[in-house]
């Protein structure tokens, strides 16, 4: 619990108990979720707006970022570099086709991409789809 208090702190937020339990899950998980995912997770505790506001707060000031993938948008945690002013999220992210759970591969870095001359990049994402360790192991 300590630990959630920290980063909510860390993060110039309030602590609430939804923003605890939603903090709690992400961490527990350990994959990206939707806010679907979250729902399941959390019960009837908190009603969607709720969820969708902590989600879009734990965004802006960094704590957490978007992955799109084959099923639309998910969310996983930022990592320490992150902040309000500045996310540092440009990893592959890997879904794996048999227990569905996507993830963030943290030290591999999207490569550079030579766009054609007059396009801006905004940002980036790349997912890779295959079999994680977990499920070849099995």
């Amino acid at each position: 619990m300590e630990q959630l208090r920290e980063t909510l702190k860390g993060h110039h937020l309030r602590t609430t108990t939804c923003r605890e339990d939603v903090l709690s899950a992400f961490i527990n998980k350990k994959n990206a979720l939707s806010h679907g995912d979250l729902e399941g997770a959390l019960g009837e505790s908190y009603d969607r707006v709720t969820i969708y506001r902590t989600l879009k707060t734990f965004l802006e000031k960094g704590i957490i970022h978007k992955v799109l993938d084959d099923e639309g948008l998910r969310y996983a945690l930022c990592s320490h570099q992150c902040s309000e002013e500045k996310h540092q999220h440009d990893h592959i992210h890997f879904k794996c086709s048999i227990c569905g759970k996507t993830n963030c591969l943290e030290n591999l870095h999207i490569p550079n991409v030579a766009l054609p001359q007059g396009y801006q990049p905004a940002s980036f994402n790349l997912l890779i789809q295959g079999t994680c360790p977990e499920c070849v192991a099995e």
